[in-house]
């Protein structure tokens, strides 16, 4: 039963997005990235915010880390490597392709049971050498297998249908839908499909900021505390060789991050500090270098964030700009004293 406590769902409007990172080219600003960022502190307060981070979004991949908390309550015995695997939106190399085989395997069911979308693979290389080898797109491939595999074990598991998994009705779904609620501390908005071809739950992004510090934060034994020591220990199971999100958890000890699709990222420290970033136009340039500015806002040490400030804009070959995240999110304060973080 839902709890009566839960705060009401967040708005659904159009969200008053401010500008949060400023693309320069010879000391002239050329472009703007609209968006919204929340950065709260360890006891949960609001340390800053930019936008509007009340108005109902749509956290697209970086809600499974939720989806999985809520799969492993329900029963769901992956660790490990596999348990990241399944909050994935991996790369498509060819350990992710064997981890999620592993699940269908364990599960006793087949590709064929999967309902994701046929795909081809999402890191760039890696699909051109796809193609390259004649293959074609396919379910295991699409980069949310993972997450539909363990979807398929858990009803297996719990004798629920297979072939129904993906109906927002389904005792499945039922369930993810109330841990989400649980973990934001609000109704959800609006029920719709990802692009994978699960329910999407839609939250405000303050939700999904108070959702990754719970998860973060989570004591041992429960089924947040497997998801995050999951993700920590195996950030490219999530996500892929030289990705951003996974770089970024190498970087940053105890971090726990997730992005998704339209400019989605969220992060939490195992303090209960995090941040949730939404960039308005989806552009996945402006991502990273925000996040990096919200992690230092939150008091992560600058020298641990210096790889992620974005891409250099160019000009006849030399950098001559690049993506600048507003002075409103810096200059961040001093870092805790000492700095510390637990794992």
């Amino acid at each position: 039963m839902r709890s009566s406590l839960l705060a009401d769902a967040p708005a659904i409007r159009e969200p008053q997005h401010a500008p949060v990172a400023h693309v320069t080219r010879g000391g002239v600003v050329e472009g703007v990235h609209y968006g919204s960022v929340v950065v709260l502190n360890g006891d949960g307060g609001v340390r800053s915010s930019i936008g509007d981070i009340e108005a109902a979004c749509y956290p697209r991949s970086a809600l499974k880390p939720l989806q999985a908390a809520a799969m492993v309550r329900a029963g769901l015995p992956l660790d490990g490597a596999l348990l990241s695997l399944a909050m994935g939106s991996h790369s498509g190399e060819e350990h992710h392709l064997a981890g999620t085989r592993m699940i269908l395997e364990l599960a006793g069911v087949s590709e064929g049971d999967l309902r994701n979308i046929p795909d081809l693979p999402y890191a760039p290389a890696v699909r051109d050498a796809w193609v390259r080898g004649g293959r074609e797109p396919s379910r295991l491939a699409q980069n949310c297998s993972g997450k539909h595999a363990a979807m398929l074990y858990l009803c297996k598991l719990s004798g629920w249908p297979l072939e129904t998994y993906l109906d927002p009705a389904h005792p499945l779904q039922r369930a993810i839908a109330e841990v989400v609620e649980e973990l934001t501390g609000q109704r959800i908005a609006n029920v719709t499909v990802d692009g994978c071809g699960s329910p999407l739950f839609s939250v405000s992004l303050h939700g999904l900021a108070r959702a990754a510090a719970g998860i973060a934060t989570a004591a041992p034994d429960t089924a947040e505390r497997r998801v995050a020591d999951a993700l920590r220990a195996h950030p490219e199971m999530a996500s892929g060789t030289g990705r951003d999100t996974a770089e970024l958890m190498r970087a940053v000890p105890g971090l726990l991050a997730k992005d998704g699709f339209e400019g989605v990222q969220v992060a939490a420290l195992p303090d209960g500090r995090a941040v949730a970033v939404k960039i308005a136009d989806g552009a996945d340039r402006a991502r990273i270098p925000v996040t990096a500015a919200a992690l230092a806002r939150a008091g992560v040490e600058p020298r641990l964030l210096a790889g992620f400030q974005g891409e250099q804009m160019t000009g006849g070959g030399r950098p001559v700009g690049g993506i600048r995240p507003v002075a409103a999110l810096g200059p961040p304060p001093p870092p805790p004293d000492p700095l510390r973080f637990t794992t």
